[in-house]
């Protein structure tokens, strides 16, 4: 920020660049430039890139400020606004995620959106047939941003967006469980997620990178899950696993 410690931070940046000789880094001749950026630029500027997405066979995603024309009546089309909230819903982790849920979602489902961001993933449930869900997310800029856009989609009586930390204190079952957050948070709740859904529930996980697929795998086999699928998109993997009927 352009205050009064404008100069002592530039000074300490430049100091720390000269330290990375420590590490056998060539940091060329260590030269620092300043430009002014205004904060609304760059808050907004992205949006001009942000364009209507066909992710799968049935969804389309939309910014909430593009005109979409439907191509056919099937076609779904979810308007996103992200805000600040991690999600334009075009990431290869959220399209693994809406294909599976787009295969697995049947009528009258209950389903859990662990880690929802801009609440992409509840939408789409509810689009391809789901009863209800509840979306839970740590960030208060998450829940902000999946309240405005549940809205914005017409739908505040079938989703349910609460700041929870993952499946604490969560007690209620459901059909179909997804999150669509790092392995290393994965990891932390896959029982809660085992013990909440219903005997041949689903458990839609994705944002896995290749290195921790088959500890992702190897934990969701020792609580009991039955993996259905294992999914990859770039770099990205999305495993699916089913809680057996009868569950241990």
């Amino acid at each position: 920020p352009v205050n009064s410690f404008l100069g002592e931070s530039v000074s300490e940046i430049k100091q720390a660049i000269n330290q990375l000789v420590n590490y056998d880094i060539d940091i060329g001749p260590n030269r620092i430039t300043l430009n002014e950026v205004n904060e609304e630029d760059w808050s907004t500027a992205w949006k001009k890139y942000y364009k209507p997405v066909k992710i799968s066979k049935r969804i389309t995603i939309a910014p909430t400020w593009e005109k979409y024309k439907r191509d056919s009546k099937d076609e779904i089309v979810i308007e996103l606004d992200p805000g600040m909230a991690f999600g334009t819903g075009t990431h290869p982790t959220t399209v693994l995620s809406i294909q599976a849920l787009e295969r697995y979602v049947q009528n009258k489902h209950e389903v859990i959106d662990v880690g929802c961001g801009s609440g992409v993933l509840s939408i789409a449930s509810v689009y391809l047939g789901a009863n209800h869900v509840r979306a839970f997310d740590l960030d208060e800029v998450a829940v902000k941003s999946s309240k405005s856009n549940v809205i914005v989609n017409g739908l505040s009586n079938q989703i349910t967006v609460k700041q929870n930390n993952l499946l604490q204190n969560v007690t209620e079952q459901a059909d179909i469980i997804v999150a669509n957050i790092l392995a290393e948070i994965i990891l932390l709740f896959e029982k809660d997620a085992y013990q909440l859904l219903k005997p041949d529930g689903v458990f839609i996980t994705s944002g896995i990178i290749q290195a921790k697929k088959q500890e992702v795998i190897t934990a969701l086999e020792n609580v009991g899950f039955a993996i259905l699928e294992v999914n990859e998109m770039e770099d990205w993997v999305s495993i699916i696993a089913q809680k057996p009927e009868e569950s241990r």
